[in-house]
């Protein structure tokens, strides 16, 4: 059996949301919109260390991944 809860927000902002929700569930519709948000702040950080690190630190990073993998061992 299912259990729901219920979610209190303004009525301005349930009117938005009901209007892009169109004719999807709400909890389809929130899981989506959360899905978005995520990847989008994961692409966000991503292009922010793009532009922050240049060719050599990504050269050092990697360098430094194969040197702990080869000297990582699970007791």
């Amino acid at each position: 059996m299912r259990k729901y809860v219920t979610i209190s927000v303004l009525r301005e902002v349930r009117e938005l949301l009901e209007k892009e929700k169109g004719d999807r569930d709400w909890s389809m519709f929130l899981l989506e919109l959360y899905r978005e948000a995520k990847i989008s702040r994961a692409k966000r950080a991503f292009e922010e260390l793009r532009r922050l690190l240049d060719e050599k630190d990504l050269k050092d990073i990697a360098r430094s991944s194969v040197e702990f993998r080869r000297g990582f061992k699970l007791k």
